[in-house]
């Protein structure tokens, strides 16, 4: 008999695109049934059927205190009950502003828009205009959003799916766009001698989290920093996932270099659709209505997503919760690495704060998309579905990093590493 997702995937299949309205979750890379959830608390989910999981997933990283957080929970219908939209102004969106500002000190002004594509795309469009610039320069493997521009050589669906581009993308719109080795900045001083002065923004992951995860190295940082310093482009930090997670100041905070512009989403809301683009006040106030490059949006700064966000934060914010939530990860890493050894099969781990990567390979390291793409993808197709039969859910795909809340405890620990001890064993 088929069970409740299958049936529920059946049905969807006759009227969502693929079954899904997000690409990854169709399972095409790992092959099988999407799992169907109906509910989470904490680090656990449960399916349709009622069978439950160790989640790493975490709605993709928003969830950094888990599913359904009590405060998070009482914010919204605290929120929900006054309206749930004005397209007029509220004083939440100054609150989650100032919190923001009080965590990234290289953000002097905001804008809140609806998601890190959105994000990401405002922060082109104001390099752009700022500057007077058309080029942008991003890296194999970085995932930016679906915008135009940036599906070029592109991270975590176009790779888990296999696309090298997107048709619907016509090349004038990419032509723009120059890509170089992630973590490689002798290539990028290369472009730079050649375009630099036609380059608007350098955006980059600071911890790729689109070739599954993969932290940039503290020097690769530096010297997009010098470059840009040097030739006058905007360094655009693409924080969607590595904000509030590589640290709770993100990755700018965790290896102290200071981008121009950062885009922001996932942790700002706790779990609601949203994100943010900050940075420098001078280059901020180019944007509508004090400048003149046009951005907007009917749902921006909503009064739920910033309630959420506002919870989120505060609660993230409170003495030593990042930092165990740190060092469960770190010990999530060192339990999995021992049982792979154990099993003897060659497994590299990467951590930056809460988001970590686990990676195939024999290699001595991982530092680019080439390397990522040479682990073995056919023993990770095996680890993921023995985990998750096992009652432990990590993203179906090679390609995306997995995420720890400040919830995953003892139990979720135990139940994971025990899992894995039994999974190895069958690999």
């Amino acid at each position: 008999m088929a069970n409740r997702s299958e049936t529920l995937f059946t049905e969807a299949q006759e009227h969502l695109v693929g079954g899904v309205n997000s690409a990854v979750r169709a399972f095409r890379s790992v092959g099988g049934t999407p799992v169907f959830m109906r509910r989470g608390e904490g680090a656990w989910i449960e399916d349709e059927d009622g069978k439950q999981y160790v989640d790493y997933v975490l709605s993709y990283g928003p969830l950094a205190i888990g599913h359904a957080h009590p405060e998070v929970v009482e914010a919204i219908s605290r929120t929900a009950a006054n309206g749930t939209s004005f397209g007029a102004p509220t004083a939440l969106e100054t609150e989650l502003a100032t919190v923001v500002k009080g965590i990234m000190p290289s953000i002097e002004r905001i804008r809140m828009v609806n998601s890190g594509t959105e994000a990401c795309l405002s922060a082109v469009r104001l390099a752009r205009g700022y500057t007077g610039r058309d080029r942008i320069l991003k890296f194999r493997g970085n995932y930016h959003g679906h915008v135009d521009a940036l599906l070029v050589e592109a991270g975590s669906g176009v790779l888990t799916l296999g696309i090298p581009g997107s048709p619907g993308v016509p090349a004038a719109v990419t032509e723009m766009t120059l890509t170089a080795p992630y973590n490689d900045i002798e290539a990028v001083r290369t472009l730079f001698e050649t375009y630099g002065d036609t380059i608007a923004a350098v955006l980059v992951e600071p911890v790729s989290g689109n070739m599954n995860c993969v932290p940039a190295l503290p020097e690769f940082l530096q010297g997009l920093r010098t470059l840009c310093d040097d030739s006058g482009a905007m360094l655009v930090f693409d924080e969607v996932m590595s904000g509030f997670r590589a640290s709770l100041g993100g990755a700018q905070g965790r290896y102290g270099v200071t981008p121009d512009l950062t885009a922001l989403g996932k942790v700002i809301g706790g779990g609601l659709p949203v994100g943010a683009l900050g940075g420098r006040a001078e280059v901020m106030d180019y944007l509508a209505p004090t400048g003149p490059v046009y951005q907007a949006g009917t749902l921006s700064g909503n009064p739920l997503a910033m309630a959420s966000g506002l919870a989120t934060l505060r609660n993230l914010s409170r003495p030593d919760v990042h930092a165990q939530a740190e060092a469960w990860t770190t010990r999530l890493l060192e339990g999995l690495q021992a049982r792979a050894r154990a099993a003897g099969i060659p497994l590299v781990t990467h951590q930056a704060g809460t988001m970590f990567g686990l990676f195939f390979t024999d290699a001595p390291s991982v530092v680019r998309f080439e390397d990522v793409a040479e682990c073995d993808g056919e023993r990770f197709v095996r680890f993921f579905h023995g985990m998750l039969e096992a009652g432990v859910y990590f993203a179906p795909s090679a390609f995306e990093a997995g995420f720890v809340s400040t919830a995953h405890d003892e139990a979720a620990l135990s139940h994971t590493l025990d899992a894995a001890e039994r999974v190895f064993a069958t690999l």
